[in-house]
């Protein structure tokens, strides 16, 4: 089952690039031919280089209402590109649809799911003053993410002001790390400088805030053996937890195929379990 799970990422990233290569081979045609098949391509794939992707399945944000609501993080540049657009945006928006439900099933927070054909929750910019209305951020491959001085001071200001963020899908390939965690640090470090990222051990609270999770169930993942980090304000154990890291870990890709029957049941239970945990804690604390 798991092998599946594997195969499947595998294919997506496969047919990433492709569409890579397709691009490359379009610019080889005479250059009469060349500017707008590759424009059209270009725009296909990638959107405005100057702006943020924007994935087909996002119909706009949903107004605030005081409601719970998703909030996934994008960021420039097309890093980590699948068919489902740059990394940020992976698992869009069938893991979120999946969580929310989730949330609204076990928990009273009633979250956002959809309205109209928006759904899942909202997608924000660092930089955007809106993201300041939602308590908690989902960030998909920070590997891939590199942030200008105003998206740096947005992110900064969104955490020290009380916001939480949740880093995930990240980590190593094949046995090795392609760079995820070093760029991940050297970016934090602009936001908070001189921050520290502490292992989060089994008896840590977040790991208990709701259900009693038991880190030995998701033991390895296509990445590698999953190991959680956290980031503390004033890099104090005894106050705030403001960022939980799951390096070696993709529990939105646990999230997005829950109903594929991809990955054994028993994992992706444990997957929507920290995600519980990460909500209930961070709304709690």
């Amino acid at each position: 089952m798991m092998e599946q799970s594997v195969e499947s990422r595998t294919r997506r990233i496969a047919t990433g690039w492709q569409s890579v290569i397709a691009l490359i081979t379009l610019c080889a045609l005479p250059s009469a031919l060349c500017q707008p098949l590759y424009a059209q391509r270009f725009d296909r794939y990638f959107g405005d280089p100057n702006e943020y992707y924007v994935p087909p399945a996002f119909h706009g944000n949903a107004k605030y209402d005081g409601r719970f609501t998703f909030a996934r993080i994008k960021y420039r540049g097309y890093a980590h590109f699948t068919e489902e657009g740059p990394g940020w945006s992976h698992d869009y928006p069938r893991s979120d649809v999946h969580f929310m439900k989730i949330m609204r099933e076990l928990t009273a927070l009633r979250p956002f799911v959809q309205r109209g054909d928006i759904v899942g929750g909202n997608i924000f910019a660092l930089d955007d003053p809106e993201l300041m209305k939602y308590p908690i951020a989902y960030f998909s491959e920070p590997g891939g993410w590199s942030p200008n001085d105003k998206e740096v001071a947005g992110f900064r200001n969104y955490l020290l002001k009380g916001g939480f963020v949740i880093f995930d899908d990240f980590g190593e390939m094949r046995g090795f790390d392609t760079g995820d965690w070093l760029n991940t640090v050297t970016q934090m470090q602009r936001v908070l400088p001189g921050c520290q990222f502490v292992r989060l051990e089994a008896s840590h609270p977040i790991f208990h805030s709701f259900y009693d999770i038991s880190l030995d169930v998701i033991n390895r993942t296509y990445r590698g053996i999953p190991v959680y980090y956290g980031i503390y304000e004033n890099n104090d154990p005894k106050r705030r937890l403001i960022a939980i890291l799951n390096y070696n870990n993709d529990i939105g890709e646990y999230w997005e195929f829950s109903d594929e029957g991809f990955d054994p049941v028993a994992l992706t239970n444990e997957a929507y379990k920290l995600g519980v945990n990460y909500l209930m804690y961070a709304l709690t604390h």
